[in-house]
């Protein structure tokens, strides 16, 4: 029905430790007293891509190879008459032209959506149930002759929710809902990644997609082309299955004083997952690069057929949330005055795929009381008081609970009586403030997996695992020990025992990661509500941030392949502004409404645990989090003189064409230490969107806008580093057109342009151009249509006729259009190298009906 996103501190501090990073309120719909109301919606959809990433062909490939292999002074690898064959498309065997990306993808692919809806009741009894059903198509192509089993991308997933409203007596209330999704996933027998790395590794005339005589093509290192990694390598099948269910009884207290009410929660889900792959691949086959003297080709088998075997695994989480809580609201003659008092506990664990480490299957769990106080006169005036004090099992005993307090004020001045009466055309003009501390408990390893218990050590046990807890002070953990060589029988050092050791040390003292908020903000609403804004300025400053102690000095006696201890010194202050608006106009019939959204923010690393440097640039410590650092580039070096009167650049052999950069320190060598902040974060820090509709009769419009800005990304791999990896890697077109270019080659010293977009090709690895440098950022910027959308509702008089109360058609348009000056693959995929799957635009047409 709705959802709300909650952000400062005097609203968050009430749901405890779950509310450390805001909170997201989400408001199923619930049935109410009417007759049955029936709502039923269809959908088809078209869905193709954003971008489609521009390859070279075969033949920009083989002469660029040549060029390539001539700045080494190496022998071209294409013969001039080879590169006739490429050119008139001879020999397919041989010299193949395959544009993987048209082999590997469709042009779209449909996805269908239908939901169903019931709702309706009496005083004593509501209900609301819906189910709705979607299946989306992948956009791989597949191989039609293989009619067991589907090797494309495609997902499927039925949703239910039931919710049902019983008055068990005048002041009692009971609900209960249920509700759930089953999704089913399908895909090749090699994971999405393996396909797309094929597809950038694969040049287009390293193979054909199939030999003629049907053998199945590979490489003398056994790589796959793209189209045989998707389609013949048999497919996973992965099921999720989730289940919530949560009861709630309501009940007023005004028999012990009007305006108490009590609510008790109770909350049950469960969620498991399972996958089943079926693996296979075919009998792979590489070919000589010449033909015999009877046009035959040499084959040579690189790999027997595997056939299908199976692995599957699955896991699974219980989670149980229990809330007791006391309400209690009156108006004093225009004093109104809210209290909550609630005491929250939840549950978390796993159920299935625990291994053998007793420390798998313990439960993660919270305890909290929080409570909030909230005066306001006459809407005029306002204070809040809120508190939250959480205790978590991940910190030894003293240190598993924290206070949160925060508090906040407001002044509604269009309530005062000089406003009201001169400025009739003001509805609301509040200035807020609020402060407060929220607490956050989780850490988590760089692989992304929570760390549990920082405050006791680890020990390993000879390699083997021991599955036993310790006292109170550690566990035993399969963390390699030492393997004590028993040096008075058998020869020497070959007869071992298995010897306990630390792999990793307590700290007794982790404790609450904290975050301080202050906010100020600004709530106005002139004209009748037509016009509304909320404007918001916010600080942040977060301490104690969890994180290893990397740089301890020997003396405290960290042995080496220890885990170093986890300790809570870092920090990290944020600010920005975050507002929207939304404006109303009747013109006529009719009905205008613009829309906007904006948040501008930025952060700094005010404390990392990180060795000290001479040069304070090289820290982190100063800079945004996630800040990307690299070399400064000055362009390309323009000639040998260039070279001669620059600094010293220390990454292997350079020549003109190579990237040329800049000596930051002063020292004359251009090396590590002359990396700087460059560019801005992955994470934009600017985040905006623009909206439009309009409503006329049974026609209505909308329009959206997205975009993101203040962002910067590296890009790498063989697809803008051509032949890096010698003879592989298929080439984005924009590299080649952009490329500095030798007068030997084009025969003219214009290519020669020291600010070319890309360097000169060079055969095998540049370590000088291959470091990460301003010269390979790229802004993340973007402006997407994100939505069009035009419907029409037929009028009542018809569809009273036929028994409906309403029926609307529409169409959708989703990622319509891009603007962005990234050309090269969607800036929102968040890659470096555009080696994933396709974000999607879509095309929607729907039916909605009502009766």
């Amino acid at each position: 029905e709705s959802f709300t996103v909650l952000k400062d501190a005097s609203e968050t501090a009430i749901y405890g430790s779950r509310g450390a990073n805001g909170v997201v309120l989400i408001t199923t719909r619930r049935g109410k007293v009417d007759k049955i109301t029936i709502d039923a919606k269809v959908e088809t959809m078209y869905n193709t891509r954003t971008f489609t990433p521009d390859f070279v062909d075969g033949i920009t490939y083989a002469y660029m190879a040549n060029e390539a292999r001539r700045t080494r002074n190496l022998d071209p690898i294409y013969t001039g008459n080879e590169l006739k064959i490429l050119k008139q498309g001879l020999d397919p065997d041989l010299l193949p032209n395959v544009d993987w990306m048209d082999e590997l993808l469709k042009k779209g692919a449909m996805s269908y959506r239908a939901s169903l809806n019931l709702s309706g009741g009496r005083q004593n009894a509501r209900y609301f149930v819906s189910a709705s059903y979607l299946d989306e198509g992948g956009m791989y192509k597949v191989d039609k002759s293989l009619k067991d089993y589907n090797t494309n991308s495609n997902a499927k997933r039925w949703n239910y929710r039931m919710n049902a409203d019983i008055n068990i007596t005048k002041t009692t209330l009971l609900q209960v809902g249920i509700g759930g999704a089953l999704k089913k996933m399908n895909e090749s027998g090699l994971t999405s990644d393996q396909i797309w790395t094929s597809l950038l590794f694969q040049t287009p005339t390293s193979m054909p997609k199939m030999y003629s005589n049907g053998y199945v093509p590979t490489d003398a290192d056994g790589n796959l082309n793209p189209w045989v990694a998707s389609t013949q390598c048999g497919y996973n099948e992965q099921w999720w299955n989730n289940i919530q269910t949560n009861v709630t009884l309501n009940q007023k207290l005004d028999f012990i004083t009007k305006g108490l009410n009590f609510v008790g929660r109770f909350g049950f889900d469960t969620d498991n997952y399972n996958y089943i792959r079926r693996f296979k691949c075919p009998e792979l086959w590489s070919a000589d690069r010449y033909r015999k003297d009877d046009g035959s080709i040499n084959f040579t088998r690189q790999k027997k057929e595997q056939v299908m075997d199976q692995t599957s695994g699955n896991s699974g989480e219980r989670k149980e949330y229990f809330e007791a809580e006391l309400q209690y609201a009156r108006n004093f003659k225009g004093h109104m005055l809210n209290g909550t008092l609630k005491y929250s506990q939840d549950s978390k664990v796993r159920t299935q795929e625990i291994g053998k480490e007793i420390v798998n299957s313990l439960p993660f769990r919270h305890q909290g009381l929080a409570g909030r106080i909230a005066y306001n006169w006459n809407y005029r005036y306002f204070l809040n008081f809120n508190f939250g004090y959480t205790g978590s099992e991940n910190f030894a005993s003293g240190h598993q609970f924290g206070f949160f307090p925060a508090y906040s004020t407001a002044w509604n001045i269009a309530e005062e009586p000089f406003v009201k009466k001169n400025l009739k055309w003001m509805n609301m003009f509040k200035v807020r403030y609020s402060w407060g501390k929220v607490g956050n408990d989780k850490m988590y390893e760089p692989n992304g997996v929570q760390i549990r218990f920082p405050y006791l050590y680890t020990i390993g046990y000879g390699g083997a695992p021991a599955n036993i807890w310790g006292d109170n002070n550690g566990y035993y953990s399969a963390f390699g020990g030492y393997n004590w060589a028993d040096y008075g029988y058998g020869s020497l050092g070959t007869t071992l025992f298995q010897g306990l050791r630390y792999t990793s040390y307590a700290n007794p003292g982790v404790t609450w990661e904290i975050a301080t908020k202050h906010d100020v903000g600004l709530d106005m609403s002139i004209f009748d509500d037509k016009f509304m804004l909320t404007v918001d300025y916010f600080q942040e400053k977060r301490k104690g941030i969890f994180m290893y102690r990397n740089f301890l000095p020997a003396t405290a006696g960290i042995e080496g392949g220890m885990t170093n201890p986890r300790a809570n010194v870092g920090a990290v202050f944020s600010k920005g502004v975050d507002g929207n608006m939304t404006y109303k106009q009747q013109i006529g019939k009719v009905l205008l409404t613009a829309r906007a959204n904006a948040t501008l923010s930025k952060n700094e690393v005010k404390e990392k645990d990180e060795q000290e440097n001479i040069y304070p640039y090289r820290m982190e410590r100063g800079y945004r989090v996630n800040q990307a650092k690299g070399l400064i580039a000055l362009g390309l070096f323009k000639d040998y003189d260039d070279i001669r009167n620059s600094p010293k650049q220390t990454f292997g052999n350079y020549m003109p064409g190579d990237i040329k950069y800049k000596d930051v320190n002063g020292d004359g060598i251009i090396d590590d230490q002359d990396q700087v902040a460059v560019g801005a974060t992955t994470v934009p820090n600017l985040v905006y969107g623009i909206g439009v509709s309009a409503q006329w009769k049974g026609l209505d419009v909308n329009v959206h806008f997205q975009g993101a800005g203040k962002s910067s990304f590296f890009i790498d791999g063989e697809g803008v580093r051509p032949f890096a990896s010698g003879n592989r890697g298929n080439f984005y077109q924009e590299v080649i057109d952009g490329r500095w270019i030798s007068k030997e080659e084009s025969g003219t010293i214009a290519t020669e342009n020291p600010h070319a977009k890309y360097p000169r090709l060079s055969y095998g690895y540049n370590d000088n151009n291959n470091r990460n440098s301003s010269y390979w950022l790229r802004n993340g910027s973007y402006l997407r249509l994100k939505t069009l959308e035009v419907g029409y509702t037929l009028p009542k008089k018809i569809v009273n006729r036929i028994h409906f109360n309403n029926i609307r058609i529409y169409m959708i348009g989703t990622n319509l259009i891009t603007w962005s000056k990234f050309k090269m693959w969607d800036p929102e995929m968040n890659s470096s190298n555009g080696a994933t799957y396709p974000l999607a635009k879509s095309v929607t047409v729907g039916l909605n009906v009502n009766l």
